[in-house]
């Protein structure tokens, strides 16, 4: 295969894969414009439309799509031979790309990136927040980020952080106006703060536990947002009652600034977790990464 052909083919999987010129045209670092014509040579050389194209989306075609199938694996395996190579230097190095939620930023990564970046240089990380149910394999993530019960069998899954238990907070501002629930049934009569779940549309049930018993409760309120730190800064600024991971409004509830109420109720999850298809060949940077982060008792 001629130099400019294989700049061709893998111009037109990163483009198959994103799903946009744009997307492809920013990771292969070329503009839009001569990402366009490369494809369009491509085309026009093989005699077939690869990619079909709309003001909003870019798919391929039925042939695209065999195209993509006959020839993806073959790229993947050079991606992992130059990984391979990239191991035997004496420092790993390439780029990470890693989706999550936006607590597990602060609860998670926070801590240990200044360390890992400072240790391994020529590493470069990529957080994408999102609260979704993510496909990492579709969007070409590396790993995903999740709580330990929500991972999908077929997915390796690493753990990264310990139990993670949840509170319900309301600032003192607040409790002037609404008496202190005694127990979550109580929370229907109070102004609570939702969290938009993107994957479904719906709103989060707030989950909670008697006993052996585990039950959830959808709670009303005048505000709904999509990320748990917003949350929090409503209950700080008196908007309503939140329900957030205790580890990120302890230092709140010590200052005063937030109260919490029926903690006898709020249930402890497992730990977050970083999942990713079980393949044979990881990258070196990733495998790095992988192993700083798995969680080890007694490890801040």
């Amino acid at each position: 295969m001629r130099r400019d052909e294989f700049t061709e083919m893998r111009a037109f999987l990163e483009v198959a894969r994103e799903r946009s010129f744009t997307r492809a045209a920013s990771k292969l670092g070329v503009t839009r414009s001569a990402l366009s014509h490369t494809i369009r040579t491509l085309e026009e050389r093989l005699g077939v439309r690869l990619l079909a194209r709309t003001t909003r989306d870019v798919a391929p075609t039925a042939m695209g799509q065999r195209l993509v199938q006959s020839v993806e694996h073959h790229f993947e395996g050079i991606s992992a031979e130059i990984d391979a190579l990239k191991a035997l230097s004496d420092k790993p190095s390439g780029h990470v790309r890693i989706v999550c939620p936006d607590d597990a930023i602060d609860l998670v990564f926070r801590k240990r990136l200044k360390t890992f970046l400072r240790e391994y240089a020529d590493i470069q990380v990529e957080l994408i927040v999102d609260n979704g149910f993510t496909n990492i394999v579709e969007r070409q993530f590396d790993a995903g980020v999740r709580l330990g019960e929500a991972i999908a069998r077929d997915m390796v899954a690493v753990r990264i952080g310990p139990d993670v238990s949840y509170s319900v907070v309301g600032s003192p501002e607040y409790f002037q106006s609404y008496p202190v629930p005694q127990n979550p049934q109580d929370l229907m009569e109070h102004n609570c703060i939702n969290l938009r779940l993107p994957t479904s549309g719906g709103l989060y049930a707030w989950e909670f536990q008697q006993d052996a018993r585990e039950f959830s409760v959808r709670v009303e309120g005048q505000m709904v947002y999509s990320n748990i730190s917003s949350a929090i800064d409503a209950a700080l600024d008196g908007v309503g009652l939140a329900y957030a991971p205790t580890d990120l409004v302890s230092q709140h509830v010590d200052e005063g600034n937030l109260r919490v109420v029926i903690q006898d109720w709020c249930p402890t999850f497992q730990g977050y977790h970083l999942y990713y298809p079980n393949k044979r060949n990881h990258s070196p940077a990733f495998s790095t990464f992988v192993e700083a982060f798995r969680f080890r008792a007694g490890r801040t």
